[in-house]
Protein backbone atom coordinates (compact mmCIF):
# COMPACT_ATOMS: atom_id res chain seq x y z
CA UNK A 1 0.00 0.00 0.00
CA UNK A 2 1.82 3.26 -1.10
CA UNK A 3 0.54 6.25 1.14
CA UNK A 4 1.78 9.37 2.18
CA UNK A 5 0.28 12.27 4.56
CA UNK A 6 0.06 14.78 1.66
CA UNK A 7 -1.39 11.95 -0.48
CA UNK A 8 -4.26 11.08 1.90
CA UNK A 9 -5.18 14.88 2.65
CA UNK A 10 -5.28 15.43 -1.22
CA UNK A 11 -7.22 12.76 -1.72
CA UNK A 12 -10.00 13.12 1.13
CA UNK A 13 -13.50 14.62 -0.21
CA UNK A 14 -15.25 17.87 1.23
CA UNK A 15 -17.95 16.34 3.19
CA UNK A 16 -20.26 17.81 1.32
CA UNK A 17 -19.03 15.34 -1.48
CA UNK A 18 -18.43 12.41 0.65
CA UNK A 19 -20.17 9.24 -0.91
CA UNK A 20 -21.73 6.63 0.81
CA UNK A 21 -19.45 3.45 1.29
CA UNK A 22 -21.33 0.73 -0.65
CA UNK A 23 -19.56 -2.33 1.36
CA UNK A 24 -19.02 -2.25 5.40
CA UNK A 25 -15.28 -2.11 6.26
CA UNK A 26 -14.67 -4.44 8.92
CA UNK A 27 -12.53 -3.34 12.07
CA UNK A 28 -9.89 -5.74 11.34
CA UNK A 29 -9.02 -7.83 8.71
CA UNK A 30 -6.23 -10.05 8.96
CA UNK A 31 -3.50 -10.18 5.83
CA UNK A 32 -3.08 -13.72 4.83
CA UNK A 33 -1.19 -14.37 1.53
CA UNK A 34 0.19 -17.16 -0.63
CA UNK A 35 3.17 -17.72 1.21
CA UNK A 36 1.08 -18.53 4.71
CA UNK A 37 -1.44 -20.73 2.91
CA UNK A 38 1.76 -22.55 1.50
CA UNK A 39 3.19 -22.63 4.49
CA UNK A 40 0.05 -24.57 6.20
CA UNK A 41 -0.53 -26.45 3.58
CA UNK A 42 3.10 -27.71 3.72
CA UNK A 43 2.41 -28.78 7.58
CA UNK A 44 -0.66 -30.28 6.81
CA UNK A 45 0.88 -32.51 4.08
CA UNK A 46 3.73 -33.56 6.43
CA UNK A 47 1.72 -35.73 8.72
CA UNK A 48 2.84 -33.69 11.84
CA UNK A 49 0.21 -31.45 12.85
CA UNK A 50 0.77 -30.52 16.58
CA UNK A 51 3.64 -29.45 18.39
CA UNK A 52 6.79 -29.74 16.54
CA UNK A 53 9.68 -28.75 14.57
CA UNK A 54 7.58 -25.42 13.38
CA UNK A 55 6.73 -24.62 17.05
CA UNK A 56 10.68 -24.77 17.33
CA UNK A 57 11.77 -22.91 14.75
CA UNK A 58 9.20 -20.11 15.58
CA UNK A 59 10.59 -19.79 19.06
CA UNK A 60 13.82 -19.64 17.80
CA UNK A 61 13.21 -16.77 15.06
CA UNK A 62 11.18 -14.85 17.38
CA UNK A 63 13.68 -14.58 20.13
CA UNK A 64 16.00 -13.10 18.09
CA UNK A 65 13.41 -10.89 16.64
CA UNK A 66 13.07 -9.05 19.90
CA UNK A 67 16.49 -9.65 21.34
CA UNK A 68 15.37 -12.20 23.91
CA UNK A 69 17.58 -15.59 24.87
CA UNK A 70 14.14 -17.76 25.56
CA UNK A 71 10.85 -17.73 23.62
CA UNK A 72 8.15 -20.32 24.84
CA UNK A 73 5.23 -20.40 22.11
CA UNK A 74 1.75 -21.62 23.58
CA UNK A 75 -2.09 -21.12 22.35
CA UNK A 76 -2.85 -17.81 23.53
CA UNK A 77 -1.19 -14.65 25.26
CA UNK A 78 -3.39 -15.66 27.78
CA UNK A 79 -1.74 -19.06 28.77
CA UNK A 80 1.92 -17.00 28.09
CA UNK A 81 0.88 -14.59 31.11
CA UNK A 82 -0.56 -17.09 33.32
CA UNK A 83 2.33 -19.64 32.77
CA UNK A 84 4.61 -16.49 33.19
CA UNK A 85 3.08 -15.71 36.99
CA UNK A 86 3.54 -19.77 37.87
CA UNK A 87 7.32 -19.52 36.64
CA UNK A 88 7.84 -16.49 38.73
CA UNK A 89 6.16 -18.18 41.78
CA UNK A 90 2.77 -16.06 41.88
CA UNK A 91 0.83 -18.15 44.39
CA UNK A 92 -2.52 -17.41 46.74
CA UNK A 93 -2.22 -14.64 48.65
CA UNK A 94 -0.11 -12.72 46.58
CA UNK A 95 -0.83 -9.40 44.96
CA UNK A 96 -0.17 -8.58 41.61
CA UNK A 97 -0.55 -4.69 39.90
CA UNK A 98 -2.61 -4.59 36.72
CA UNK A 99 -3.96 -1.27 35.47
CA UNK A 100 -7.86 -1.26 35.13
CA UNK A 101 -7.37 -0.24 31.54
CA UNK A 102 -6.50 -3.42 29.83
CA UNK A 103 -8.95 -6.52 28.16
CA UNK A 104 -9.96 -9.31 30.97
CA UNK A 105 -6.77 -11.62 30.67
CA UNK A 106 -4.43 -9.21 32.18
CA UNK A 107 -5.87 -9.58 35.29
CA UNK A 108 -7.79 -12.90 35.40
CA UNK A 109 -4.48 -15.32 35.16
CA UNK A 110 -3.91 -13.79 38.83
CA UNK A 111 -7.22 -15.00 39.97
CA UNK A 112 -5.86 -18.48 38.26
CA UNK A 113 -3.46 -18.73 40.90
CA UNK A 114 -5.60 -17.45 43.61
CA UNK A 115 -3.98 -14.33 44.31
CA UNK A 116 -5.34 -10.73 44.01
CA UNK A 117 -5.16 -8.45 41.21
CA UNK A 118 -4.83 -5.10 42.40
CA UNK A 119 -5.79 -2.25 39.66
CA UNK A 120 -4.37 0.76 39.28
CA UNK A 121 -4.99 3.83 36.61
CA UNK A 122 -3.62 5.20 33.69
CA UNK A 123 -1.88 8.24 32.53
CA UNK A 124 -4.41 10.38 30.49
CA UNK A 125 -2.22 10.93 27.30
CA UNK A 126 -0.97 7.40 26.60
CA UNK A 127 -3.75 5.73 28.55
CA UNK A 128 -0.86 3.19 29.98
CA UNK A 129 -0.09 2.55 33.09
CA UNK A 130 0.51 5.45 35.42
CA UNK A 131 3.38 4.62 37.60
CA UNK A 132 2.82 6.51 40.19
CA UNK A 133 -0.43 4.79 40.93
CA UNK A 134 1.94 1.90 40.94
CA UNK A 135 4.07 3.47 43.63
CA UNK A 136 1.07 3.83 45.48
CA UNK A 137 -0.09 0.89 45.23
CA UNK A 138 2.87 -1.21 46.76
CA UNK A 139 2.79 -3.54 49.89
CA UNK A 140 4.20 -6.00 51.44
CA UNK A 141 2.22 -8.44 50.01
CA UNK A 142 2.91 -7.05 46.37
CA UNK A 143 5.29 -9.30 44.47
CA UNK A 144 4.80 -8.51 40.80
CA UNK A 145 3.59 -5.69 38.33
CA UNK A 146 2.00 -6.29 35.24
CA UNK A 147 2.52 -3.38 32.55
CA UNK A 148 0.07 -3.31 29.47
CA UNK A 149 1.61 -1.95 26.74
CA UNK A 150 -1.79 -0.39 25.29
CA UNK A 151 -2.60 0.16 21.90
CA UNK A 152 1.11 -0.80 20.89
CA UNK A 153 2.88 2.22 22.92
CA UNK A 154 5.59 0.99 25.37
CA UNK A 155 5.04 1.70 29.01
CA UNK A 156 7.25 4.12 30.89
CA UNK A 157 9.38 0.98 31.89
CA UNK A 158 12.40 3.04 33.52
CA UNK A 159 10.10 3.60 36.65
CA UNK A 160 8.36 0.33 36.80
CA UNK A 161 11.23 -1.15 36.52
CA UNK A 162 13.07 1.20 39.48
CA UNK A 163 10.18 0.39 41.36
CA UNK A 164 10.78 -3.37 41.08
CA UNK A 165 14.09 -3.31 41.50
CA UNK A 166 13.68 -1.14 44.60
CA UNK A 167 10.70 -3.93 46.34
CA UNK A 168 12.49 -6.99 44.63
CA UNK A 169 9.43 -7.62 42.14
CA UNK A 170 8.83 -9.61 39.08
CA UNK A 171 8.00 -7.55 35.98
CA UNK A 172 5.55 -9.68 33.48
CA UNK A 173 4.74 -7.43 30.33
CA UNK A 174 1.69 -7.41 28.59
CA UNK A 175 2.53 -6.89 25.29
CA UNK A 176 -0.48 -8.46 23.65
CA UNK A 177 -0.40 -4.75 21.21
CA UNK A 178 3.12 -4.31 21.07
CA UNK A 179 5.05 -5.65 18.49
CA UNK A 180 7.20 -4.76 16.86
CA UNK A 181 7.88 -1.71 19.63
CA UNK A 182 10.51 0.04 21.84
CA UNK A 183 11.14 1.84 24.85
CA UNK A 184 13.93 3.95 24.03
CA UNK A 185 16.86 1.42 22.50
CA UNK A 186 15.12 -1.67 24.11
CA UNK A 187 12.85 -3.50 22.40
CA UNK A 188 9.93 -4.68 23.79
CA UNK A 189 10.14 -8.85 24.53
CA UNK A 190 13.70 -7.69 26.41
CA UNK A 191 12.79 -5.42 29.62
CA UNK A 192 10.98 -6.99 31.82
CA UNK A 193 11.56 -10.23 33.59
CA UNK A 194 9.21 -11.88 30.82
CA UNK A 195 7.20 -10.49 28.06
CA UNK A 196 3.58 -11.98 26.40
CA UNK A 197 2.85 -11.41 22.86
CA UNK A 198 -0.01 -12.10 21.48
CA UNK A 199 -1.07 -13.80 17.47
CA UNK A 200 -4.75 -13.60 17.51
CA UNK A 201 -6.37 -12.61 14.40
CA UNK A 202 -6.20 -8.72 15.02
CA UNK A 203 -2.53 -8.34 16.03
CA UNK A 204 0.32 -7.32 13.63
CA UNK A 205 1.17 -11.13 13.37
CA UNK A 206 -1.14 -13.99 13.64
CA UNK A 207 -1.37 -17.65 14.13
CA UNK A 208 -5.52 -17.72 14.46
CA UNK A 209 -4.85 -17.97 17.90
CA UNK A 210 -1.86 -17.90 19.81
CA UNK A 211 1.07 -16.08 21.96
CA UNK A 212 4.80 -16.11 22.93
CA UNK A 213 6.50 -15.62 26.36
CA UNK A 214 9.85 -14.22 26.21
CA UNK A 215 12.97 -14.26 28.99
CA UNK A 216 16.28 -14.10 29.40
CA UNK A 217 16.15 -16.83 32.37
CA UNK A 218 16.58 -20.07 31.30
CA UNK A 219 14.99 -21.57 34.62
CA UNK A 220 11.59 -20.15 34.58
CA UNK A 221 11.52 -20.31 30.34
CA UNK A 222 11.82 -24.42 30.71
CA UNK A 223 9.28 -24.07 33.18
CA UNK A 224 6.81 -22.28 31.06
CA UNK A 225 7.51 -24.92 28.29
CA UNK A 226 6.98 -27.28 30.98
CA UNK A 227 3.91 -26.41 32.15
CA UNK A 228 2.44 -25.75 29.22
CA UNK A 229 2.19 -29.46 28.30
CA UNK A 230 0.20 -30.92 31.06
CA UNK A 231 3.73 -30.87 33.35
CA UNK A 232 5.53 -33.60 30.70
CA UNK A 233 9.02 -34.08 31.13
CA UNK A 234 10.97 -32.32 28.75
CA UNK A 235 10.66 -32.31 24.78
CA UNK A 236 7.31 -34.39 25.62
CA UNK A 237 6.23 -33.48 22.09
CA UNK A 238 9.22 -36.10 20.45
CA UNK A 239 7.62 -38.96 22.34
CA UNK A 240 6.09 -39.68 18.88
CA UNK A 241 8.82 -38.86 16.53
CA UNK A 242 12.02 -40.85 15.59
CA UNK A 243 13.78 -39.02 17.86
CA UNK A 244 11.59 -40.10 20.88
CA UNK A 245 10.63 -42.64 23.56
CA UNK A 246 7.16 -43.77 24.80
CA UNK A 247 8.82 -43.07 28.34
CA UNK A 248 7.24 -39.79 30.27
CA UNK A 249 6.85 -38.06 33.28
CA UNK A 250 4.73 -35.47 35.34
CA UNK A 251 6.98 -33.39 36.94
CA UNK A 252 4.17 -31.00 38.18
CA UNK A 253 0.40 -29.89 37.56
CA UNK A 254 0.21 -28.38 33.90
CA UNK A 255 -1.93 -26.90 30.85
CA UNK A 256 -2.68 -27.48 27.64
CA UNK A 257 -1.33 -24.25 26.17
CA UNK A 258 0.84 -25.72 23.07
CA UNK A 259 0.73 -24.13 20.09
CA UNK A 260 0.33 -26.33 16.87
CA UNK A 261 2.84 -26.88 14.09
CA UNK A 262 -0.26 -25.68 11.93
CA UNK A 263 -0.11 -22.32 13.79
CA UNK A 264 3.65 -22.06 14.14
CA UNK A 265 3.53 -22.28 9.96
CA UNK A 266 1.09 -19.62 9.98
CA UNK A 267 3.17 -17.64 12.68
CA UNK A 268 7.00 -18.24 10.42
CA UNK A 269 5.19 -16.88 7.43
CA UNK A 270 3.63 -13.45 9.13
CA UNK A 271 7.20 -13.16 10.66
CA UNK A 272 8.52 -12.39 7.87
CA UNK A 273 6.34 -9.63 7.11
CA UNK A 274 6.58 -7.96 10.85
CA UNK A 275 8.14 -5.33 10.06
CA UNK A 276 6.30 -4.19 7.06
CA UNK A 277 3.12 -4.81 7.98
CA UNK A 278 4.18 -2.60 11.32
CA UNK A 279 5.38 0.13 8.61
CA UNK A 280 2.32 0.09 7.12
CA UNK A 281 0.24 0.19 10.39
CA UNK A 282 2.11 3.41 10.91
CA UNK A 283 1.83 5.05 7.97
CA UNK A 284 -2.05 5.04 7.99
CA UNK A 285 -1.81 6.00 12.03
CA UNK A 286 -0.13 9.17 10.35
CA UNK A 287 -2.66 9.72 7.66
CA UNK A 288 -5.36 9.93 10.32
CA UNK A 289 -3.29 11.78 12.77
CA UNK A 290 -2.36 14.73 10.12
CA UNK A 291 -6.30 14.99 8.66
CA UNK A 292 -7.69 15.09 12.33
CA UNK A 293 -5.55 18.01 13.27
CA UNK A 294 -7.93 20.46 12.91
CA UNK A 295 -10.45 18.87 14.25
CA UNK A 296 -11.05 20.26 18.19
CA UNK A 297 -13.44 17.47 18.70
CA UNK A 298 -11.06 14.85 18.20
CA UNK A 299 -7.73 13.78 20.67
CA UNK A 300 -5.76 11.80 18.34
CA UNK A 301 -3.35 9.11 20.03
CA UNK A 302 -0.01 10.67 21.99
CA UNK A 303 2.96 9.35 21.07
CA UNK A 304 5.70 9.95 23.55
CA UNK A 305 9.30 11.04 22.55
CA UNK A 306 11.29 7.87 22.32
CA UNK A 307 8.70 5.32 22.05
CA UNK A 308 8.31 2.96 18.84
CA UNK A 309 4.61 2.45 18.87
CA UNK A 310 3.36 -0.80 17.20
CA UNK A 311 -0.08 0.65 16.15
CA UNK A 312 -1.98 -2.18 17.00
CA UNK A 313 -4.70 0.34 18.00
CA UNK A 314 -5.83 3.94 16.53
CA UNK A 315 -7.74 5.46 19.24
CA UNK A 316 -9.38 8.62 19.26
CA UNK A 317 -10.94 10.18 22.18
CA UNK A 318 -13.79 12.82 21.86
CA UNK A 319 -14.64 16.06 23.15
CA UNK A 320 -17.42 15.61 24.49
CA UNK A 321 -18.11 18.87 25.28
CA UNK A 322 -17.93 19.88 21.41
CA UNK A 323 -20.37 17.51 20.35
CA UNK A 324 -23.67 17.04 20.24
CA UNK A 325 -23.98 12.77 20.44
CA UNK A 326 -22.21 10.33 23.03
CA UNK A 327 -19.44 7.09 22.60
CA UNK A 328 -21.91 5.30 21.93
CA UNK A 329 -24.15 7.44 18.89
CA UNK A 330 -20.65 8.42 17.15
CA UNK A 331 -20.07 4.53 16.68
CA UNK A 332 -23.55 4.10 15.37
CA UNK A 333 -23.25 6.78 13.32
CA UNK A 334 -19.62 5.46 11.70
CA UNK A 335 -21.69 1.88 11.39
CA UNK A 336 -24.32 3.77 9.46
CA UNK A 337 -21.41 4.88 6.91
CA UNK A 338 -20.08 1.25 6.94
CA UNK A 339 -17.21 1.87 8.85
CA UNK A 340 -16.34 -0.67 11.89
CA UNK A 341 -15.46 0.58 15.15
CA UNK A 342 -14.32 -0.74 18.42
CA UNK A 343 -13.84 0.11 22.09
CA UNK A 344 -10.47 -0.45 23.91
CA UNK A 345 -11.40 -0.85 26.58
CA UNK A 346 -13.66 -1.63 29.13
CA UNK A 347 -11.83 -0.63 32.17
CA UNK A 348 -12.17 -3.78 34.58
CA UNK A 349 -13.08 -2.00 37.52
CA UNK A 350 -16.52 -0.97 35.44
CA UNK A 351 -17.27 -4.54 35.08
CA UNK A 352 -19.55 -6.79 37.55
CA UNK A 353 -16.92 -9.06 38.64
CA UNK A 354 -15.07 -6.63 39.92
CA UNK A 355 -17.19 -4.03 41.03
CA UNK A 356 -18.64 -6.98 43.20
CA UNK A 357 -15.99 -9.08 43.81
CA UNK A 358 -13.26 -5.95 45.24
CA UNK A 359 -16.21 -2.94 45.76
CA UNK A 360 -14.64 -0.97 43.01
CA UNK A 361 -16.68 2.17 42.12
CA UNK A 362 -15.86 4.58 38.98
CA UNK A 363 -14.34 7.12 39.90
CA UNK A 364 -11.82 4.51 42.16
CA UNK A 365 -9.72 5.11 38.85
CA UNK A 366 -10.84 8.45 37.33
CA UNK A 367 -8.75 9.20 34.20
CA UNK A 368 -9.45 5.37 33.21
CA UNK A 369 -13.02 5.67 33.95
CA UNK A 370 -13.46 8.92 31.94
CA UNK A 371 -11.32 7.81 29.52
CA UNK A 372 -13.51 4.86 28.73
CA UNK A 373 -16.29 7.50 28.09
CA UNK A 374 -15.18 9.48 24.85
CA UNK A 375 -12.69 6.46 23.19
CA UNK A 376 -13.10 5.28 19.51
CA UNK A 377 -10.46 2.56 17.88
CA UNK A 378 -10.76 3.13 14.39
CA UNK A 379 -10.09 0.38 11.76
CA UNK A 380 -6.18 0.50 11.09
CA UNK A 381 -4.83 -2.93 9.38
CA UNK A 382 -2.40 -3.63 6.61
CA UNK A 383 -4.96 -4.93 3.88
CA UNK A 384 -6.55 -1.17 4.33
CA UNK A 385 -6.74 0.48 0.59
CA UNK A 386 -6.09 4.67 0.45
CA UNK A 387 -9.71 4.23 -0.73
CA UNK A 388 -10.38 2.77 2.61
CA UNK A 389 -8.72 5.02 4.88
CA UNK A 390 -9.72 8.07 2.56
CA UNK A 391 -13.29 6.27 3.76
CA UNK A 392 -12.71 6.32 7.55
CA UNK A 393 -11.67 9.93 7.38
CA UNK A 394 -14.62 11.56 5.65
CA UNK A 395 -16.84 9.57 7.28
CA UNK A 396 -15.38 10.68 11.03
CA UNK A 397 -14.89 14.49 9.51
CA UNK A 398 -18.68 14.08 8.16
CA UNK A 399 -20.28 12.77 12.09
CA UNK A 400 -18.09 15.84 13.60
CA UNK A 401 -19.50 18.31 11.03
CA UNK A 402 -23.17 17.24 11.87
CA UNK A 403 -22.81 17.11 15.65
CA UNK A 404 -20.60 20.00 16.48
CA UNK A 405 -21.72 22.35 19.42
Amino acid sequence: MALSVRSMQERVPAVSEQPARKEFLPFHLPSIGDEEIGAVVEVLKSGWLTTGSKVKELEGQFSAFVGARHAVAVNSATAALHLALAAVGIREGDEVIVPTMTFAATAEVVLYLKAKPVLVDSTPDTLNIDPDAVARAITRRTKAIIPVHFAGQPCDMKPIMHLARGHDLKVIEDAAHALPAADGDQQVGSIGDITCFSFYATKTITTGEGGMATTDNAEWAEKMRMLSLHGISHDAWKRYSSEGSWYYEITSVGYKYNLTDIAASLGLAQLKKCQAFAAARRRIAEAYTAVFADLPEIRTPVCAPGKQHAWHLYVIQLHLARLTIDRREFIEALRQRNIGASVHFIPLHLHPYYRQTYDYRPDDFPEAAAAYQRIISLPIYPSMTASDIGDVIAAVRDIVEQHRR
